[in-house]
């Protein structure tokens, strides 16, 4: 039997979604978690207290319970754990990223710097560096061009992410990133990035590497536009309805990004934008998509994307054909700040043909944020049916009889 050691932090959605799927295969799971302690009551010597603060302590920690128990993988279950999965697999010899390459996917101005060297199409960028001035930023802004994008390197989830329409609009947005970025614990030393806007469809692109190889898993078309000022997502449709130019433009793109980039093996969620039948690299990350949204996709004989991801990892390859039919997922939005209470009308929004789960993430009582200050949704929907824009109707049904109540 494998043995699959999952890092997961402890305010990831994604857990139980690698348990399951691990256990759809049949492999053992280790949990490796910042409060692993408090799980050591029901899976004892399966659960690692792992400092994620703390990577050179993280790893050791992996390769002390390798030498007790082997492991046949490391995964990270989202964003945060990505590079500690991809140094622990790189130190025990397993399939795995190199950990440079995911260090910088996790940094949006390392990335930019890369793809721009491999000439890959993106954004026009800069970095605004700690110490800059009003003055400082409307030249940056000016040398982009407007409008911009202001967002800081290193969050995710539309976290931090605003629209300027002008130099002066971009001071006051640097400095409320700047904000925002403090508040969630990014170092005072860390410079902002500026990206000249990019007009035209979005699309999230889901894939796995093999040998640097990517193989599409999924398009998603974002119908609704993603224009600002402020960037939250709302909903995902596979597969897409883009012109078959635009997508194949899309996914060249993002296969010369993973390239750039050093990123060789394993999952990839990427976003890039199509205009005019060009398309720029919005963002790649070393990992699944985020949050519950992989409950969208199904492949042959009804595998998860996370067997998929933790199949691959322990060398046994799965069918990767799609399921057939099309699905979606709707990403309910943070109406306001404060605490949230319920939401209403789940019943009916369930009831919606086509319409398969209704999932409420947030527990009542817990303190919300919306985007761009916070990083949460209040949960999520999906859908499926033959036709996409079937299960887009469906998604905006859903979100028309669903209420947020926030206290």
């Amino acid at each position: 039997m494998a043995r699959v050691l999952l890092v997961v932090p402890s305010a990831t959605y994604r857990a139980a979604d690698f348990l399951e799927a691990a256990a759809a295969l049949g492999a053992e799971v280790v949990v490796g978690s910042e409060n692993a302690l408090a799980l050591r009551g029901v899976m004892g010597t399966r659960a690692v207290e792992l400092p994620l603060h703390d990577l050179a302590a993280a790893v050791d920690a992996v390769v002390a319970h390798d030498r007790v128990a082997p492991i046949d993988a490391v995964i990270a279950v989202d964003d945060a754990g990505t590079v500690l999965a991809a140094a622990a697999a790189a130190r025990l010899g397993l399939r795995h990223n190199p950990p440079e390459a995911v260090r910088a996917a996790r940094d949006k101005l390392k990335m930019r710097t890369l793809l721009g060297a491999a000439e890959v199409p993106q954004p026009v960028f800069a970095a605004v560096p700690p110490d800059a001035g009003p003055d400082d930023i409307a030249a940056v802004a000016r040398k982009v061009g407007t409008p911009c994008v202001v967002k800081p390197t290193t969050l995710a989830a539309s976290q931090g992410v605003i629209r300027a329409d002008s130099p002066h609009d971009a001071v006051t947005t640097v400095e409320r990133v700047r904000s925002i970025a403090r508040r969630a614990g990014v170092g005072p030393d860390v410079p902002v990035l500026i990206e000249r806007f990019v007009p035209g469809a979005e699309v999230a692109i889901e894939g796995l590497l093999t040998s640097g190889e990517l193989n599409v898993l999924a398009v998603f078309d974002k119908p609704e536009p993603l224009d600002g000022p402020y960037f939250e997502e709302s909903i995902y449709v596979t597969p897409s309805r883009l012109p078959g130019p635009d997508v194949t433009a899309a996914i060249q793109a993002v296969q010369a990004a993973t390239r750039a980039l050093g990123l060789d093996d394993g999952p990839v969620h990427a976003e890039a934008r199509v205009h005019a039948g060009r398309a720029s690299v919005v963002e790649v990350a070393a990992r699944t998509i985020g949050g519950l949204c992989s409950r969208t996709l199904r492949f042959a004989t009804g595998r998860s994307l996370e067997e998929l991801v933790i199949a691959h990892a322990i060398g046994k390859e799965q069918d990767t054909t799609w399921w057939g039919g099309a699905s979606g997922v709707l990403m309910l939005p943070t109406p306001r700040a404060g605490r949230f209470v319920e939401v209403t009308g789940q019943s009916d929004a369930f009831a919606v043909p086509g319409v398969t789960e209704v999932d409420i993430t947030v527990a009542p009582g817990s303190p919300v944020v919306p985007v761009p200050e916070g990083d949460r949704y209040i949960g999520f929907v999906f859908a499926r049916d033959r036709r996409p824009e079937r299960v887009e109707r469906a998604l905006r049904r859903a979100r028309d009889l669903l209420h947020v109540v926030i206290d």
